[in-house]
C-alpha cells in the first residue's frame, strides 16, 4: 500500500478546472494546480481527468440486518455496498434480532463495523425496549457505551404514544442525542398496503393515508420544540409532510428539527403498483407523482435536509411472494447517488456542491460527526468520493454487493458512477470493486 495518494485533475464539487489533491497520513495534505504537485516517495497516482471530488457520503438510515438476519445482509456485505456507493459512514438501524436496545448489542454492531473497516458503522439505539413502544430503552447506557450512540430510533415502528415520545425527547437532550422518528400513526394504517389514492383503490390495495405520516410529524415537532430537543424525521414521503416541516422550522426552536428523504421516494411513484411486483413495496409507500415532485423541491430548498437510503435487504422468500405477505423495503446504498443525480442534478435542482450538502455535510452535522462531511481543503480528513458524472451504468441486483438483490431499479440505466472511495486516506472502493 502506498504511503500517499495523488488524485490528479479532480474538480472539487464539480466546479472550476481540475486540481491535484495529495492525500497523506489520512488527511488532505495539499491541493494545488493540476500537474503542479510533485509526488514524493511511494505515491499512488489516480488520474481523475475532470471527475467530481466530493466529501464521502453519510447515510443516516441503513439496515444492516446483523445480528439476526445474516441471510439477507451482514455488516461486512452492507459495508461493502456502502463503500461502493461512495459512503464513508452509515448509521445502522436498531430493528435487528436481538433488538439494539442495550449496550451489548450496539457495541457488537460497532465492533463488527470496525472489523469490516470499509465505512464507519454507527449503531442506532432503539428508543423503546424491543421496539414495542411501551417503555424507554437504556438510552443513557447505550450513549455511554463504547459505541457512543447519539441517535435513537424505533424505525420500522412509530413511537406512537405521545407520552413515551415526549420522555424520549426530554431525556435525549441530556445525552446530546437526536431522536429519529418513523412517522406513522398505526391506527390509520391497519392492513395498509399502498399509498391511499385512486390507483390503490382500483387495484384492490388497502390504503396508507398521507395523514398517518403528517399527523405524527406535526405532533412530534411540537413535542420537540417544547422539550428543546432534536428531532429527525425519517423517510419523508408526502407533500403535506414537507409543508408541516416548513411550518415547524419557522417556529421558535425549529433549528432542532431535521428530516430525510429516500432516493426511491424522489424517483419512484405509486404507478409501480400496476405491476403487482412486491419489490416496489416499501414503508412508507411509494406516493403519487405530485408528492415526488414536491419532495424534490423541498430537498433543493433545504426544507428536507438530506438524503438517506433506508437500505433494506430482504431474502428472496420475503419478496417473491404475494404482495400482502411481502416484507417492505428496498436496497439503496449503491444506487443512491445515481438516483439523486437523475432526480436532482439532471433537472438542475441541485449542483454537485448541493449533492455534497444533502448526502454528506448535512447528515454529518445532524449526527454530530466531526470528521465526516468536511470541506475539501488541506488539513481535513480524507474521507472522499470521486464521481464520474458523465458515465452511466445499468443496475443488476445480482451484481450488487449486498447478499439480497431486491432493487426496484433492476435493468434501469442510471447516471453518475462512483469510481473511488477513500476512508481516512485509505482506498475502500475503486472502479466497482472493494479496496
Amino acid at each position: 500500500m502506498s504511503d500517499q495518494i495523488l488524485i490528479r485533475g479532480a474538480r472539487l464539487y464539480g466546479e472550476g478546472i481540475g486540481v491535484d489533491v495529495l492525500v497523506a497520513d489520512g488527511i488532505i495534505a495539499h491541493i494545488g494546480e493540476a500537474g503542479a504537485v510533485e509526488p514524493e516517495g511511494d505515491t499512488e497516482i489516480i488520474e481523475a481527468a475532470g471527475q467530481v471530488l466530493l466529501p464521502g457520503f453519510v447515510d443516516l438510515h441503513t439496515h444492516l440486518r446483523e445480528p439476526g438476519r445474516e441471510d439477507t445482509e451482514t455488516i461486512a456485505t452492507g459495508s461493502a455496498a456502502a463503500a461502493l456507493g461512495g459512503y464513508t459512514a452509515v448509521f445502522a438501524m436498531a430493528n435487528t434480532d436481538p433488538v439494539a436496545d442495550n449496550a451489548v448489542v450496539v457495541e457488537h454492531v460497532w465492533r463488527r463495523g470496525r472489523e469490516a473497516g470499509l465505512v464507519d458503522v454507527h449503531p442506532v439505539g432503539a428508543v423503546t425496549v424491543g421496539l414495542k413502544g411501551e417503555r424507554l430503552a437504556e438510552l443513557g447506557t447505550m450513549a455511554r457505551s463504547a459505541a457512543g450512540v447519539r441517535m435513537f430510533s424505533d424505525d420500522g415502528h412509530c413511537v406512537a404514544d405521545p407520552l413515551i415520545m415526549r420522555r424520549a425527547l426530554e431525556y435525549s437532550t441530556a445525552l446530546g442525542a437526536v431522536i429519529a422518528q418513523h412517522a406513522e400513526e398505526p391506527r390509520l394504517t391497519v392492513g395498509a398496503q399502498a399509498h391511499e389514492g385512486e390507483r390503490a383503490s382500483r387495484l384492490g390495495y388497502a390504503g396508507w393515508p398521507a395523514a398517518a405520516e403528517e399527523s405524527i410529524v406535526a405532533r412530534d415537532c411540537l413535542l420537540a420544540q417544547h422539550a428543546r430537543a432534536r428531532l429527525h424525521v425519517c423517510h419523508v414521503s408526502t407533500a403535506g409532510t414537507a409543508d408541516v416541516l416548513r411550518w415547524a422550522k419557522g417556529r421558535p426552536g425549529g433549528a432542532g428539527i431535521s428530516a430525510e428523504v429516500t432516493p426511491h421516494h424522489l424517483l419512484l411513484t405509486d404507478e409501480r403498483l400496476e405491476t403487482y411486483d412486491p419489490v416496489n413495496k416499501v414503508n412508507p409507500p411509494l406516493r403519487a407523482e405530485s408528492d415526488a415532485l414536491r419532495l424534490r423541491e423541498a430537498l433543493a430548498e433545504g426544507v428536507i435536509d438530506c438524503v438517506a437510503t433506508d437500505h433494506a435487504p430482504h431474502a428472496v422468500q420475503d419478496k417473491d411472494c404475494e404482495w400482502a405477505q411481502a416484507r417492505p423495503g428496498m436496497l439503496g446504498l449503491q444506487t443512491a447517488l445515481s438516483v439523486v443525480a437523475e432526480t436532482m442534478v439532471r433537472p438542475g435542482l441541485l449542483d454537485w456542491r448541493g449533492v455534497a450538502r444533502v448526502m454528506s455535510e448535512r447528515p454529518a452535522e445532524i449526527a454530530g460527526l466531526a470528521d465526516q462531511g468536511r470541506p475539501l481543503v488541506a488539513g481535513e480528513p480524507a474521507n472522499l468520493v470521486l464521481v464520474d458524472p458523465d458515465a452511466e451504468w445499468t443496475v443488476r441486483g445480482a451484481e450488487l454487493a449486498s447478499i439480497a438483490a431486491n432493487t426496484p431499479y433492476e435493468g434501469m440505466r442510471l447516471p453518475a458512477v462512483v469510481t473511488l472511495t477513500l476512508l481516512r486516506g485509505r482506498i475502500t472502493a475503486r472502479e466497482g470493486k472493494i479496496g
